[in-house]
């Protein structure tokens, strides 16, 4: 990690101006700035309130959470430090330009994203709990939530602000009290509810937050909205389930091919296993991941489909594709296994 030289960052932002500010929040803020070497980052500083508070103890924990990490494709990644004119630390991060997730879902700049690319940041979004929960120490998030979501240049969905990140002290018993919590934490509409005291803590409370987060990418709508009857995503979903409606959860705003609806109804049985008032019953991530990599490839089944269908009505094609050397990898979890398309065709595969 590298030690920055403060006055390089107060240079590359104008001195922190309102032209650069890309991000605000309850402990801190994030301006964006082009380096002497011309690579872009993310700067994030004490907000203005907890400095004056002398509270900057959420963006010291979140350097003290990442710098314990090893980069990863599925974090916003700490790059380096350094320390303001008053000695608060000042983070430089990845900058990520895709935008928040929670801009993609619920605002009209853009069109709301493809099914194919919900299903992909919904994996990469389990791969990055994933990814803390598997660390040594355990990491909980404590925050997970569409805003906390951005998109890095190549639309790969990250996740970020580590501010109530905490380390668990026991790998055997992770519901046990941590150092660093004092009172439970979070997101009003993506807090677990069974997070009550700081005891309580464990995994389970990001698989909630993460099962809440799989519902809003699905059906486009926040987690909270009072303008629905029930306002909160967890129960209304649930109802519709309970009355038959699975569907009914997914963004009509958006086509859902044939091929998708599978995977996605699938996908809404992991959530609300996530969501589920009785803790003990939630999966875990590493079981959250698994089963989200069974259905990571819908454009490969379509393909699949599609040449079924030729082989069904027109031989002299088939022979033509048969002699392709072309070359699938379908990637499952660690493995990786190559599949001739003649092979399909000739239907040994499936």
């Amino acid at each position: 990690m590298k030690d920055y030289n403060h006055q390089e960052l107060i240079e590359a932002t104008h001195n922190y101006s309102k032209s650069h500010l890309i991000g605000r929040g309850s402990h801190g803020c994030i301006y964006k700035a082009t380096l002497k070497n011309g690579k872009i980052v993310a700067i994030k500083t004490p907000s203005l309130a907890l400095s004056n508070l002398e509270d900057t103890s959420k963006i010291e924990n979140e350097a003290q959470i990442l710098s314990s990490l090893a980069p990863n494709p599925y974090l916003v990644n700490l790059l380096g430090t350094t320390h303001d004119s008053n000695g608060h630390l000042v983070l430089v991060i990845e900058h990520m330009s895709g935008g928040m997730l929670h801009g993609s879902l619920h605002t009209g700049d853009s069109s709301p994203p493809s099914w194919c690319k919900r299903v992909k940041m919904i994996i990469q979004i389990a791969r990055a709990v994933q990814y803390l929960h598997e660390s040594k120490p355990i990491i909980i998030h404590r925050d997970i939530k569409s805003e906390n979501i951005l998109f890095d240049s190549k639309s790969n969905a990250r996740l970020a602000d580590f501010g109530l990140a905490v380390l668990m002290t026991s790998y055997d018993s992770p519901s046990q009290q941590v150092d660093s919590v004092s009172l439970p934490a979070g997101t009003i509409g993506y807090l677990d509810p069974s997070y009550t005291t700081p005891c309580k803590l464990s995994t389970k409370n990001d698989v909630f937050s993460f099962g809440v987060v799989l519902l809003e990418i699905i059906s486009g709508t926040k987690a909270i909205d009072v303008s629905r009857t029930p306002a909160s995503i967890v129960e209304w979903s649930i109802g519709l389930i309970e009355k038959g409606q699975t569907m009914k959860i997914c963004d009509s705003r958006v086509n859902m091919p044939r091929r998708i609806e599978c995977v996605i109804r699938h996908m809404l049985e992991i959530a609300i296993q996530c969501v589920s008032s009785d803790e003990e019953s939630r999966p875990s991530m590493t079981e959250v991941v698994t089963k989200l990599e069974r259905f990571r490839y819908p454009i490969w089944v379509d393909m699949v489909q599609r040449i079924l269908q030729l082989k069904s009505r027109d031989k002299v094609s088939l022979k033509r594709l048969s002699t392709a050397t072309t070359t699938v990898v379908a990637t499952s979890g660690v493995t990786k296994r190559k599949v001739l398309l003649r092979d399909v065709l000739a239907g040994d595969v499936l």
